[in-house]
């Protein structure tokens, strides 16, 4: 059913008059009457009287009048909503992070709620290697991830990360990458199992590599805060993300590293292909907190 039928025929009862109606409705007499009696023959009933005083609803049209304006309302509302849709007002957006994001994700998110207070933001701590799966599948939107991105994947490089040497603030390290790495070499070490972190654990072999460190790995765990309570027992020492200090404990101190082998590019990833305009939307607002 045509919705400007329902609006004239709200009008008309309303108004009680053709003309005032046609006037409120910004359109001419003529045309008003043409739009009721194509409503009238689609329900085929009368739906007015009209006389010297104007027009009067007739019985089953003053029956249909409450219904009629619930419709009018509802499609207005979905109107309304869908204009909202469109622009990425309301909706959903999922999103994926992990330990080299854990400020500038929350971050955005924060101030995109602030901004778009209608849609519903989900925030998951994976992998990289488990996000871009998610992304090219579809099941997330965004992933804040270690760089580089498989090409058919949208990215963004955000900021470069290192690696960072953790020990308890007792422990006496060198500050030095050459002689961080001769000093790691048979010392024991724990670390990030590689199934919770493959991106990590092989950036950490790769530095182990460039200056053929031995160490003595003596304990994985399946999430850096653990990680980091272990160094903080002074079960070991470890390699973790710099960005881990900002969840260490007071009992360890974070040295990073500066070198190449010991950095790599964090960013954003999406797919080109099911982008929505929220995601459009939460993008600009990652792009101008990392600019920032």
């Amino acid at each position: 059913m045509d919705a400007r039928l329902l609006r004239a025929f709200i009008a008309v009862a309303d108004c009680g008059s053709f003309r005032a109606a046609a006037q409120r409705i910004l359109i001419t007499q003529p045309a008003l009457t043409k739009q009721i009696q194509a409503l009238e023959a689609e329900l085929g009933m009368p739906l007015f009287r009209r006389g010297r005083h104007g027009a009067e609803a007739t019985p089953p049209g003053e029956a249909l009048l409450p219904m009629a304006r619930d419709v009018v309302r509802r499609m207005d509302a979905l109107t309304h909503y869908a204009g909202r849709v469109k622009r990425g007002e309301s909706g959903r957006l999922s999103i994926g992070f992990g330990l080299s994001s854990i400020d500038l994700a929350p971050r955005s998110v924060a101030i995109f709620r602030q901004q778009y207070p209608d849609v519903t933001v989900s925030l998951e701590d994976l992998p990289s290697s488990i996000q871009i799966e998610s992304v090219t599948a579809g099941d997330l939107d965004v992933g804040f991830v270690r760089l580089p991105a498989p090409s058919n994947l949208g990215q963004m490089t955000l900021r470069t990360e290192t690696l960072a040497l953790a020990v308890a603030n007792e422990v006496r390290a060198p500050s030095d990458a050459e002689q961080v790495a001769g000093w790691l070499t048979g010392r024991p070490v724990v670390q990030l199992a590689f199934e919770k972190g493959p991106g990590l654990v092989r950036q950490i072999e790769r530095f182990y590599g460039a200056f053929d460190v031995r160490p003595d790995i003596i304990e994985e765990a399946h999430d850096v805060q653990t990680v980091l309570a272990l160094v903080a027992a002074r079960i070991g020492v470890a390699l973790v993300p710099a960005s881990a200090l900002r969840i260490s404990p007071p009992l360890i101190r974070i040295q990073p590293i500066e070198v190449e082998s010991a950095t790599w590019k964090m960013g954003v990833v999406w797919n080109k292909e099911r982008l929505t305009r929220v995601g459009e939307n939460f993008l600009k607002i990652v792009h101008a907190e990392s600019a920032g």
